[in-house]
């Protein structure tokens, strides 16, 4: 009997995401779902319920994974569990939503009616069928006066290969049409597999640390039970914690007896780092686990490197408790102390692209009130040296003496651009001048091209996607995935005032532009580099050879003004002294960078 009743729980049990392309109504089709569900009261409903931080309402993107429980009834009176796992939408984010699909059975494609499809919809979409789950196309804002419905139903056939009648239209604002999605949900997704009576077996494709009860895990399980107060332990490390407690989602967590197989819910292990708890990692029972941990599982690794630094001093153990906390709830964020001639000490922190970067620092200036200098993203490089040893390189700085270095390999990314036609041009010159390759172009329909390049991460951290919006007027969208570290001739490009290297500047560049980026930095610099009383020489060198060079003008004294008529030997000997007079200021004087000059490598053109 209890096996019958298990077994009908999971018949009536449907576990799916959404997925979409930024703006494209995510977050506003799922509150439609959640207010027409009754799963949160009217006084509970507000827009993006599912985004609870303020970044996330206000750039209309999904930062952090919120799962929740919806209890549907059907028309016929069969009521059904829906269980939404929500899911980060930006390719930054691109190893969360592959675990996040890994624990659902079928995703609703959603595509805004008046853009059609774009990069990132492509790039989730085949990453939902190698999950091989059930996809329903969705075309959302049909209430739009420039809805495209038809054109964007065309693309979907060519992309899905379904019929036109597999297609759903709905209005995420209105709710038109909703009904007939929560229909096609329990009529196209399947129930989940899994055996309650096997060992306990679950995914975790989010974690959280909560003060009381530690790392929260959120799971999804695919075999046997977990209970409060089991023994629990994780595939990636040989610690193991006790249950404190688990449960279900709605806007809070709802705490309960046990989990059982198919159920997504949440575990608190009582571990006090988050990093215990990782994303992708298998959980199991100490009892009678599971032998082998699900597939799928990787290290979360930075792909960007930048520097933070307290622009007052005083602020830096300030700095170093918010970088705890914010660890504390994002095991992908990493840091290490860092110290900076021109800056310093610092940290230099690793993000898993430069959107994270973003994110993390305006929480660090709002959340906690500090003010900040985040040097130049760069990228990790793989260094062989003359002696067959290979260092990871994060920091342009610490990039060893050319003559110690027999090769230099830089990570390459595949990235995918979509773009109206009459932009192609724009876009591949604009790749190609950033050392791009073209893989591939395609027509996707009659306006509509898809672009793929290989390209070095190091050029599109800094600028690319700036240009690529500005060559196509915004139209234009960019997916990307890492593809593998590939040899090239790279060289450290070093920033010198009055011959002291400014190390928060240098930088890792290809040998053939060196010299027209060092004379760009050097004429940028010396533009925001203040006058002094004595010549400030501006220089960008690889190695001990200078390749470019400018000069900031000292402020003159017309020391002969007083001097008229006689001998010329007067003013020479004037002339003399205040030159003798400079050179010793400038042993002993000092150069103050302002704060702008470090933002200026992000200003040139490349």
């Amino acid at each position: 009997m209890k096996v019958r009743f298990l077994a009908k729980l999971m018949e009536q049990t449907r576990n799916f995401c959404i997925i979409a392309h930024i703006d494209h109504g995510k977050s506003t089709l799922a509150d439609r779902l959640l207010e027409r569900t009754g799963t949160l009261a009217a006084k509970e409903m507000r827009a993006q319920v599912l985004d609870s931080m303020e970044l996330e309402q206000e750039r209309g993107i999904t930062i952090k994974s919120h799962p929740i429980r919806m209890d549907y009834k059907r028309a016929d009176g069969e009521r059904f569990t829906l269980n939404l796992i929500d899911t980060p939408g930006h390719v930054d984010f691109h190893y969360e939503v592959s675990r996040s699909l890994a624990a659902c059975e079928g995703a609703l494609l959603v595509v805004d009616a008046v853009q059609g499809v774009q990069a990132q919809t492509i790039n989730n979409l085949y990453l939902a069928l190698e999950h091989d789950l059930t996809v329903i196309p969705v075309i959302n804002k049909i209430d739009l006066p420039v809805a495209r419905t038809d054109f964007v139903a065309g693309q979907f056939i060519d992309l899905l290969g379904c019929d036109a009648d597999e297609i759903l239209q709905v209005s995420a604002k209105t709710g038109e049409g909703v009904s007939d999605l929560l229909d096609a949900i329990i009529a196209r997704i399947p129930s989940p597999q899994g055996d309650p009576a096997a060992p306990a077996t679950a995914l975790i494709f989010d974690s959280v640390f909560d003060p009381y009860v530690g790392a929260v895990a959120y799971v999804r399980v695919f075999d046997g039970t977990f209970a409060k107060g089991d023994r629990i332990a994780m595939f990636a490390h040989d610690r193991n914690f006790e249950v404190q407690e688990l449960g279900w989602f709605r806007l809070d967590r709802i705490g309960q007896a046990r989990l059982m197989a198919g159920e997504v819910g949440y575990i608190a292990t009582g571990a006090k780092d988050v990093r215990y708890v990782r994303v992708g990692d298998t959980i199991t029972t100490l009892a009678a686990g599971c032998s082998e941990p699900l597939p799928g599982y990787t290290e979360a690794k930075p792909m960007v490197f930048s520097g933070l630094y307290p622009t007052d001093n005083d602020d830096y153990d300030d700095l170093l408790d918010a970088l705890q906390k914010l660890q504390m709830n994002d095991a992908s964020l990493t840091w290490e102390k860092e110290t900076s001639a021109a800056l310093g000490f610092g940290f230099r922190c690793g993000f898993l692209g430069l959107l994270h970067l973003e994110i993390i620092q305006e929480r660090l200036e709002r959340e906690y009130g500090l003010n900040l200098i985040a040097t130049l993203p760069n990228v990790e490089y793989h260094v062989l040296l003359s002696d067959g040893e290979i260092m990871i390189c994060e920091n342009p700085a610490r990039l060893p003496d050319p003559r110690e270095i027999r090769e230099v390999r830089e990570p390459i990314v595949r990235a995918t651009v979509i773009t109206p036609k009459e932009y192609v041009g724009n876009v591949i010159q604009v790749t190609l001048d950033r050392r791009g390759v073209q893989v591939s172009m395609e027509y996707l329909d009659t306006e509509r091209v898809s672009l793929v390049f290989d390209l070095p991460l190091n050029e599109l951290v800094v600028d690319y996607y700036d240009k690529l919006k500005s060559v196509s007027r915004g139209y234009a969208s960019l997916d990307y995935e890492y593809l593998t570290h590939r040899r090239d001739d790279l060289v450290r490009l070093d920033i010198l005032i009055n011959g002291d290297p400014l190390d928060a500047l240098t930088c890792i560049v290809h040998r053939e532009r060196a010299h027209n980026w060092g004379l760009s930095l050097c004429r940028k610099l010396k533009e925001l580099i203040p006058r002094q009383m004595f010549q400030v020489a501006i220089q960008a060198a690889i190695g001990s050879r200078v390749v470019a060079r400018t000069t900031v003008k000292p402020y003159r004294k017309n020391v002969t003004a007083k001097c008229y008529g006689g001998d010329i030997t007067r003013k020479r000997k004037l002339l003399e002294k205040q030159k003798e007079g400079k050179k010793r200021m400038k042993l002993v004087g000092t150069v103050e960078i302002p704060q702008e000059a470090f933002l200026a490598v992000l200003k040139v053109e490349r």
